[in-house]
């Protein structure tokens, strides 16, 4: 993963470049982010190999979770740029990640939100000596225009995973590939490719979510079709002039970096397949392109997960972010396996006989009856890339709670 040490001048006038990673500033950060999402308890279970069992009830952490080097070195960023610039105004390019709790700490640190729907500011008030950061997601070209257009300087926190995207898709628009992508639509990091896909502004893109939308373009791509029909399907995830008859005779795929990495291969493969029966296998290697572009720490946690569901467990808890899609991703594995429940945080777990959790169905926010079990019971543990340690510690000690176990017991056996 690429990672960059420097403030990124930007602007209309030539600015210094600032070191945000000294070893001064970089000690302070690391002392006030550990304050605010470390944990001892889960820091101990890690090391005792991610089991702990105590009254009746043992929990098995997945071997990889939680917060990933992308998510780590976009907050120490944050937290840096604060320290450095102490006497000038920070903004946000929306969410630095998929978590509210961490988004509520970078606010409260007086760094406001240019985008979103927590939206604390405009673009068109900045000023040449405000500081802008780019979240993890990185930021679509017409809004890093307009900030450039300001004179701010910028702290570029994108995850390098994410830039690796970013020159796959800029490749093949100069090779005229339209990018199919693999992702949502409005999620941040897609939209921030889609914008990369367009080239020197001849390229296009197309976005597909599913394997049923995937489908519907594989028929195209073989028998063509109603165009308007195609257009409204997919309105408002496809580049601005895209045709259908035309900027799928040569395509190459790419994908939002958190998606599943067995779907997006399945992607790969029936649009590969749908080029072939079209052009014949000649053609097709002329006219299909594909990269791997998963995040390495995305998978590295659906693989712990997809370990930690082989053994004996009586239900399964994923923490964090209800937008975050990585974690959503390890919510749909768990769900094929064993009653699963995607919380955001310790307090949905209201009590033995309710739980509040987020279905991926109803894209809603439920209640469960009766979800935790008596007697002696095996809960599975694991979280997104975006969620922290400390709230993993808080729905363990929960969890502990709900069946009359003291933080104090779990501590001394951890």
């Amino acid at each position: 993963m690429t990672a960059s040490t420097n403030l990124i001048s930007s602007g209309t006038t030539a600015r210094e470049k600032v070191n945000l990673r000294t070893p001064e500033v970089m000690t302070a950060v690391q002392e006030q982010v550990e304050s605010h999402y470390r944990s001892d308890i889960v820091d101990k279970v890690r090391r005792a190999g991610g089991i702990i069992s105590v009254g009746g009830v043992t929990v098995r952490l997945a071997k990889q979770f939680g917060f990933c080097y992308g998510v780590e070195r976009a907050i120490d960023l944050a937290y840096a740029a604060r320290k450095v610039f102490n006497d000038r105004r920070l903004f946000i390019v929306g969410e630095i990640i998929h978590n509210p709790e961490v988004n509520e700490q970078i606010s409260s640190l007086g760094i406001k939100n240019l985008l979103g729907n927590n939206k604390q500011a405009n673009i068109e008030d900045l000023q040449p000596d405000d500081v802008v950061i780019v979240p993890a997601f990185g930021t679509e070209l017409s809004t890093l225009q307009q900030i450039k257009e300001r004179g701010c300087q910028i702290v570029d926190t994108t995850c390098g995973d994410v830039m690796s995207v970013w020159k796959r898709v800029r490749k093949y628009a100069n090779e005229s590939a339209t990018s199919i992508i693999h992702g949502k639509a409005e999620h941040e990091e897609t939209k921030a490719t889609s914008s990369r896909a367009l080239g020197d502004g001849k390229g296009h893109y197309l976005v597909v979510l599913t394997l049923a939308d995937t489908d519907y373009v594989c028929d195209y791509i073989r028998h063509g079709g109603d165009k308007q029909a195609f257009l409204d399907k997919f309105r408002g995830a496809y580049s601005p002039g895209f045709d259908p008859d035309v900027h799928l005779r040569t395509v190459g795929v790419a994908n939002q970096t958190t998606m599943l990495r067995g779907e997006t291969e399945e992607v790969q493969r029936r649009i590969r397949q749908a080029i072939v029966d079209r052009d014949g296998a000649e053609g097709a290697a002329r006219n299909f392109r594909f990269f791997d572009t998963i995040c390495g720490a995305t998978q590295e946690r659906q693989d712990a997960l997809r370990e930690l569901l082989t053994a004996p467990m009586n239900l399964l808890l994923v923490v964090g972010g209800y937008n975050s899609s990585n974690t959503s991703h390890l919510a749909e594995m768990g769900e094929e396996k064993l009653p699963t429940y995607f919380v955001l945080n310790a307090s949905r777990l209201v009590s033995r006989t309710e739980i509040k959790h987020f279905d991926l169905h109803q894209k809603a926010e439920v209640v469960t009856r009766d979800w935790l079990p008596d007697g002696n019971i095996v809960v599975g543990i694991t979280a997104g890339a975006s969620c922290p340690n400390n709230l993993i510690e808080e729905t363990l000690l929960r969890l502990y709670q709900l069946r009359g176990i003291a933080p104090e017991q779990l501590a001394a056996a951890a």
